[in-house]
């Protein structure tokens, strides 16, 4: 735990002053002042997150790195004291004391779930392994070539990397689940008041889900990260909607929260239909300067994603071979890559065989239903696909009343919340829809749909505010409990480890692979590794110069 909450001091500190630099180059550029902490925090998690990628291509992501970037944060800190200074006395002299107390208990419960729980398969499987390789080189030309799963490339893999702290802990350190994590519950926090409004509903969202992952967080897998993201966008969208913000700039900021979440995670690039909201306004008033400027900014977030997803699959997205435009010598084979697009679809749908993938929804929902999800997963979906045809009915109804020449300015935005929230679910739905690569939008059209209604007709809000304590009583007491059974393990200095296996090694190029002497699970420890034992050929002289493809 102690190295838990150190390294989170560390990234809170460099985070917040980034966000901060961040803030007054929008102030200046765009004329918004970014007042929410909570936000200008996340903000600043994406700004490290594009300097860890862009690092990477020159060099391996640790001390060097990291120097570069305390001696930026000095910099930031030194010149604007003052304005620092003020900004987070205000923010401190704001809140009570029973606010403060509820904060410092919040974080010691995730340093301490972060600290230990179950490592996720993937993790021992490749994530550690992505990691390893990032903290060493950097980026690798053609490394997918050994292990395919290493060109998904989540842009969270380099922020892991800058934070892991291998040559200082005595151990990679993955804690930045845990500080995402609690940085949703401080957003989740603000929905603790006396009347209720829809962003609150994505905060009860939010906190189910919370719910859910406290005893995975420990494991740096892309999937938690991303679906705190999402919530994050939908619940400051939500709030700034309700605070009847009238200027474009927290809505265009969001998108490119967006786009950052497209780096995390490829399959939240639909939600990027929040961009109409923004767009609409710009250039309807004519702001082509503040337009372009928009478009930059996302950009800068989105290209060093994808010259790494480039340089390590061959690819500008992966796995998507229709996407096949660079002619380089370490791309990763069409066929493969197809495949494996393939794979990652079978097996959300819980078929084992990729030469199902084909098959329609009506063939494989049922199995999936029945086989894949748990009894809480159904009810969740069941509601899901009720709430689908509410959606329809609302989208009918705000038509209706467009065509009468209505205006229907508040149910439009609510309406464009929701229809991003429904087509993230369904596109999760009908391509990979094992649940944790998409609870935050399964969650997300059930609370926010039943918000709506709620907002419509109900008059108060006792029952809903019952509910919620039932919710939170159940969940404190389950969180308890798992405190209790977990208290015994020896974590309270050192964060639990990657998992230890028993591996094999042979020689390639004058370097030794590791590999699994049973499963296929490798750790971290031991690198290179992979999967299984392979043909591995290079590109040059060095392991740094890449891999090509076997052909096998």
């Amino acid at each position: 735990m102690i190295f838990v909450a150190l390294n989170w001091i560390y990234i809170v500190i460099t985070i917040f002053l980034c966000g901060f630099a961040s803030a007054k180059l929008v102030k200046k550029t765009f004329g918004y002042q970014m007042e929410n902490l909570t936000e200008l925090l996340f903000f600043g998690l994406a700004s490290v997150t594009v300097y860890a990628q862009l690092f990477s291509l020159f060099g391996g992501v640790g001390i060097a790195a990291n120097v570069l970037l305390a001696a930026a944060c000095i910099f930031t800190a030194a010149a604007w004291r003052r304005e620092i200074a003020i900004f987070l006395a205000g923010k401190l002299r704001a809140q009570s004391a029973l606010y403060k107390i509820t904060i410092v208990i919040l974080t010691c419960i995730w340093c301490y779930c972060t600290s230990r729980g179950y490592m996720h398969y993937d993790s021992d499987l490749y994530h550690a392994q992505s990691i390893r390789w990032i903290e060493e080189y950097g980026i690798v030309k053609g490394l997918g070539n050994i292990h395919v799963r290493f060109a998904y490339n989540s842009s969270f893999f380099a922020l892991s990397a800058l934070y892991s702290m291998d040559s200082i802990a005595g151990q990679s350190l993955h804690t930045v689940n845990g500080f995402i994590a609690l940085l949703l519950s401080v957003e989740v926090l603000k929905g603790v008041k006396r009347h209720f409004v829809l962003s609150d509903f994505a905060r009860l969202g939010a906190f189910y889900y919370l719910t859910l992952i406290y005893r995975e967080i420990v494991a740096p897998a892309s999937d938690y990260c991303t679906m705190c993201v999402v919530f994050f966008i939908i619940i400051r969208w939500l709030s700034c909607l309700e605070a009847q913000e009238k200027r474009t700039a927290p809505y265009a900021l969001l998108c490119v929260m967006c786009v950052y979440a497209v780096t995390l995670k490829l399959t939240t690039g639909v939600l990027l239909l929040l961009l109409v909201k923004p767009a609409y306004a710009l250039i309807k008033e004519k702001r082509y300067r503040e337009t372009v400027w928009y478009f930059l900014l996302g950009l800068t977030v989105l290209v060093p994603w994808i010259i790494r997803t480039a340089l390590i699959s061959g690819y500008l997205l992966y796995p998507f071979p229709a996407l096949d435009v660079l002619d380089v010598d370490w791309k990763i084979p069409a066929g493969q890559a197809a495949l494996d697009a393939a794979e990652i679809k079978t097996w959300g749908r819980g078929l084992k065989n990729a030469a199902l993938v084909g098959l329609p929804i009506w063939e494989w929902f049922p199995q999936w239903f029945r086989t894949v999800l748990p009894a809480t997963g159904r009810l969740l979906i069941l509601a899901d696909i009720g709430c689908i045809v509410v959606f329809t009915g609302f989208a009918v109804y705000l038509g209706a009343k467009a065509m009468q020449g209505e205006k229907v300015r508040g149910g439009a935005d609510r309406f464009l919340v929701l229809a991003s929230v429904a087509a993230s679910y369904l596109f999760w739905q009908l391509s990979a829809p094992l649940l944790r690569y998409g609870y935050a939008y399964v969650l997300l059209l059930i609370t926010l749909t039943v918000g709506i209604l709620y907002c419509k007709a109900a008059k108060n809000g006792y029952l809903l505010c019952c509910v919620a304590a039932v919710l939170v009583t159940a969940k404190t007491i389950s969180l308890a409990g798992y405190m209790l059974d977990t208290a015994k393990t020896p974590f309270y200095i050192a964060q639990q480890d990657y998992g230890v296996y028993d591996l094999d090694s042979f020689e390639a190029g004058g370097t030794t692979f590791y590999y699994p002497e049973s499963g296929d699970r490798v750790g971290y420890v031991n690198f290179p590794a992979i999967p299984q034992k392979k043909e591995i050929v290079f590109r040059g002289a060095h392991i740094k110069n890449g891999f090509r493809s076997s052909g096998k």
